[in-house]
C-alpha cells in the first residue's frame, strides 16, 4: 500500500517485538508486549518504514484502574465558578466514569482498523497513520495534531478527507492522508537529547512525505500542528505545495504597537476598530488568566512532568482544564466531545506516558528561535469562534503576504476537528482547491 523510495523487503519471515520509545514505560513496567509487527528477514535499514499495532498490555490497565481508586481528593474549590481551575464535581464524575465504564479497547481496536507505521527519521521513531483515498488523483495531506491533542482529534476527519463522495463532497476533494503523531508524543518516540522543536520537526515532515513516495503534497495543522506547518512554510521544501491552518501565531501577525500595548499592560490603542479592539481584549484576557500552562511548561516541563507521570487524576485534571478553556463552548467540554472521546485521548498520554515529553515542545519552542524567514508559499486560514485568537483578515496578511484563502466560520473552537468534523473537512478542500 506504501510507494516507498527504499526497497521493500521480499518476504516475511519471522515475527519482531519493535517497541516505541513512547510506550517503553509500560514495557519497563510490566515486561509485556506493546506492539508486534512483521519485519523482513533482514535488519530493518534506518529508512524502512514498519507496520505498528497497538497492544496494551493488560497489566498497564489495571494499574491505571488501581491508581484511579486510590486517588487522594483535594477539598473543592471556594468559589462557584472555574477561576481556580477544574471544579472538583466535574473531574471526579469523569474519573468515576473511567474507573468504571471506560474501555480502552474499543480506543484501541478505533487504531488498529487503520494502517499505521513506524518510521525513524533523525534517530527518532515517528508513529504515524496513513490512508490513502480511493480516488487516485487525490492530493497528498500531512495533517499534525496539537497539545493537549492527539492523533484522536483528527480520526473523524479521515473519511470525510480520503473519501469525499462518501461526505457531500466529489472526488476532486480527495486527500491522501498522513496522521503524524509529534516526537514525544503518543507512540512517537521520545526524543532523548535536546533539539525537537517545530522546524526540526517540519524538517522531519518533509522527510517523511517524500519517503512515503509524494514528491508533492501540502500540510495542514491546529495548534502545535499550525506552528509546524508555519516552518514548513519558511522552510519551503521543494514539493510543499501550500498550508492551512486553523490556529494563527499572534506574535507574527498583530501590529506592533498593539503588540507593545499588550506587554506593557496598556489599553488598547485608540486607532483600533470594533473587530480589533474586540481581539486585543481577549488576548490580554488570554495571556493575564489562561496562559499559566504554557509558562510551566515552557520554563518547567522536567518538574510538571513528575505529576503528570505518577497520577492519572492530575494527568487529567491538566488536560481536561484546557478543553474547558478552548471548545467552542466555554467550560463544557463534555458539550462538544463524549466522555469517551476525551478519555480516549487522556488514556493514550497516560498509557505511553507522554504527559511529560509533550510538555517539553514548549520548552523547545522557548529555548530554540524559529529559522528566521518569511512564509512565502500559498497559505489558506481558516478561523473558528471558538478559538482563542482570532485576528482580522489584514492582521493575518502580516504573517503571510501570500494568503490565498481566508474565512471566519460559524462554530467550532480550537480543537476544529475534533468538534466538528464535517464544516473542519469542508474547509480544507475549500482552502487547497485553487492548489490542485
Amino acid at each position: 500500500m506504501i510507494n516507498q523510495q527504499t526497497k521493500k523487503p521480499t518476504a516475511l519471515t519471522r515475527r519482531a517485538l519493535l517497541i516505541s520509545g513512547a510506550v517503553a514505560a509500560s514495557i519497563a513496567a510490566f515486561g509485556s508486549q506493546i506492539a508486534v509487527v512483521e519485519t523482513g528477514a533482514q535488519a530493518l535499514a534506518s529508512n524502512d518504514i514498519r507496520p505498528f499495532r497497538v497492544n496494551i498490555p493488560a497489566e498497564a490497565l489495571a494499574d491505571l484502574n488501581r491508581r484511579l481508586g486510590a486517588t487522594r481528593w483535594p477539598e473543592a474549590e471556594t468559589v462557584d465558578d472555574r477561576s481556580q481551575g477544574v471544579q472538583l464535581s466535574n473531574l471526579q464524575a469523569l474519573v468515576r466514569y473511567w474507573e468504571t465504564e471506560y474501555d480502552w479497547r474499543r480506543a484501541e481496536q478505533k487504531l488498529n482498523s487503520l494502517p499505521q507505521f513506524l518510521t525513524e527519521i533523525d534517530g527518532v521513531d515517528i508513529h504515524f497513520i496513513h490512508v490513502r483515498s480511493p480516488h487516485a488523483d487525490a492530493m497528498p495531506l500531512i495533517m499534525t495534531h496539537g497539545w493537549p491533542g492527539s492523533m484522536f482529534e483528527l480520526l473523524k476527519v479521515i473519511g470525510p478527507l480520503t473519501d469525499p463522495t462518501a461526505h457531500g463532497g466529489s472526488a476532486r476533494d480527495a486527500f491522501h492522508l498522513v496522521l503524524p503523531s509529534i516526537p514525544g508524543f503518543g507512540f512517537s518516540q521520545k526524543p532523548q537529547g535536546t533539539g525537537w522543536n517545530p522546524d526540526r520537526i517540519a524538517r522531519a515532515w518533509d522527510v517523511l512525505m517524500k519517503r512515503i513516495g509524494y514528491s508533492h503534497y501540502v500540510s495542514q495543522g491546529g495548534d502545535w500542528g499550525a506552528i509546524i506547518s508555519d516552518s514548513m512554510g519558511r522552510q519551503a521544501p521543494k514539493g510543499l505545495l501550500g498550508i492551512h491552518v486553523n490556529r494563527i501565531e499572534r506574535s507574527t501577525t498583530i501590529p506592533p504597537e498593539v503588540g507593545k500595548a499588550l506587554k506593557n499592560g496598556d489599553p488598547a490603542p485608540d486607532n483600533l476598530n470594533d473587530e480589533e479592539k474586540t481581539v486585543f481584549n481577549e488576548a490580554r484576557e488570554f495571556l493575564s488568566k489562561g496562559f499559566g500552562y504554557a509558562a510551566v511548561m515552557g520554563t518547567r516541563p522536567q518538574t510538571i512532568g513528575y505529576s503528570l507521570a505518577d497520577s492519572p487524576v492530575g494527568l487529567a485534571a491538566w488536560f481536561y482544564d484546557k478543553l474547558a478553556d478552548w471548545v467552542f463552548i466555554r467550560g463544557e467540554p463534555e458539550r462538544a466531545f463524549t466522555r469517551d472521546e476525551i478519555l480516549d485521548n487522556i488514556t493514550l498520554y497516560w498509557l505511553t506516558n507522554t504527559g511529560p515529553s509533550s510538555a517539553r515542545i514548549y520548552w523547545e519552542n522557548a529555548t530554540n528561535a524559529a529559522m528566521p524567514g518569511i512564509i512565502s508559499v500559498p497559505v489558506a486560514v481558516t478561523i473558528f469562534p471558538g478559538e482563542v485568537y482570532r485576528p482580522p483578515e489584514h492582521w493575518v496578511e502580516r504573517a503571510y503576504p501570500n494568503l490565498i484563502y481566508y474565512n471566519k466560520v460559524d462554530k467550532g473552537g480550537h480543537f476544529a476537528a475534533w468538534e466538528e468534523p464535517e464544516l473542519f473537512s469542508a474547509e480544507v478542500r475549500a482552502a487547497f482547491t485553487s492548489l490542485r
